[in-house]
């Protein structure tokens, strides 16, 4: 099944999540490629997700980052939400 056009709110959540699994990323000390091995993912598909390029990452590989990153899935929603709320204002 294909997925659908992502939307502008899909797009800047997108955004914000990059941002936050970056900041998580270099805030622990870990480079991108130890946390690709850590997920099991490519350090390409690491970095366009913290770059923006991966507008809607799949729900599976956001989980995989997340538990590389010793975050639960709720903790990174509620981060994201404040952010978009911060810029907002």
């Amino acid at each position: 099944m294909a997925r659908s056009r992502v939307s502008d709110a899909d797009r800047e959540f997108g955004q914000h999540l990059g941002e936050y699994l970056r900041d998580v990323r270099t805030s622990a000390k870990l480079s991108a490629q130890q946390v690709a091995e850590a997920s099991s993912l490519s350090i390409d598909t690491v970095r366009s997700i913290e770059t923006g390029r991966i507008k809607a990452p799949s729900f599976f590989t956001v989980a995989h980052i997340a538990s590389a990153l010793g975050l639960g899935l709720d903790q990174i929603r509620d981060a994201i939400e404040v952010r978009q709320a911060g810029r907002r204002s």
